[in-house]
């Protein structure tokens, strides 16, 4: 079913496809204890962009396994890969997502103990993911369509680390040289029901915990739409944390040898850890 390699902790990396593209791939990497195994979805960033990939996130995956978390690292179709960007970038992390119902006897993987973590444009990602069950209850006609598949999985929980949170807040901003308008293909005026099914902060409440950590010195995406999200959500209902790290850059949340790193891998483990 797919490639094994081994990862730089000795325990194997096992490179499997979720679908027919050359784009439809993750890393699983499964801890060495016997399971079932709690499981942490990463997600890169990049601004959806194709020259970013999965790589930015290996050293988070190492370092979760080696603390008992299986992690499958997902690749997905980004803005310059054939059928990237809306709505293909959100259906392939769904079908990454719900791949992992199909894998999770063989492999020893806990379900009920599954968390999404993104950082940057792939928190946009993690928070959708989680949203994605109630998006395709309220949402009609062709918006439901495109999401909506068999033996969909549902997340425990939803970390995001610099995210892009709320899509019309980044166009307003031309996060990323108007990457959202890039990815959604206009406008909030020009494509409004394209933001409504997309943007986390547009489909509040989620209804699953949610964590956000963003620092203070981050020059890529500003910490007031993590601030802003959080006051929207907490008012939606949901359950969220919001970490502000003071002097911390974009970039130092996914270096795994950061302090930065270390606070968001406890809060990971804890919400792996817990049930709902």
């Amino acid at each position: 079913m797919g490639i094994t390699n081994p990862s730089a902790g000795g325990e194997p990396m096992r490179r499997l496809s979720y679908g027919p593209l050359s784009w439809h791939f993750g890393e699983l990497r499964l801890p060495s204890v016997p399971g079932p195994h709690p499981v942490a979805v990463l997600i890169h960033g990049g601004f959806w962009r194709n020259p970013y990939d999965l790589s930015l996130m290996q050293g988070l995956a190492e370092d979760l396994t080696a603390h008992g978390l299986a992690t499958w690292n997902i690749e997905y179709r980004r803005l310059g890969d054939e059928g990237g960007g809306w709505p293909g970038t959100l259906q392939d992390v769904a079908q990454a997502v719900d791949a992992l119902g199909r894998i999770a006897e063989s492999y020893h993987l806990d379900l009920k103990r599954l968390v999404s973590v993104g950082h940057s444009a792939g928190g946009q990602l993690a928070l959708w993911l989680a949203a994605r069950p109630l998006l395709v209850q309220r949402a009609s006609g062709p918006g439901r369509a495109l999401f909506a598949s068999e033996g969909a999985v549902s997340l425990q929980g939803a970390v995001s680390l610099a995210g892009v949170v709320d899509l019309e807040a980044g166009w307003r901003l031309h996060l990323g040289r108007d990457a959202v308008a890039e990815l959604l293909g206009g406008s909030p005026d020009e494509v409004p029901e394209r933001y409504r099914l997309a943007s986390p902060a547009a489909l509040l409440p989620l209804g699953v915990p949610q964590v956000l950590i963003h620092g203070t010195a981050d020059d890529r995406v500003p910490v007031e739409i993590s601030r802003d999200y959080g006051t929207q959500a907490r008012a939606a209902g949901d359950q969220l944390t919001l970490v502000e790290l003071p002097g911390v850059d974009h970039f130092a949340l996914i270096d795994s040898h950061s302090a930065a790193w270390q606070r968001t891998r406890e809060l990971v483990l804890s919400l792996s850890r817990q049930r709902w």
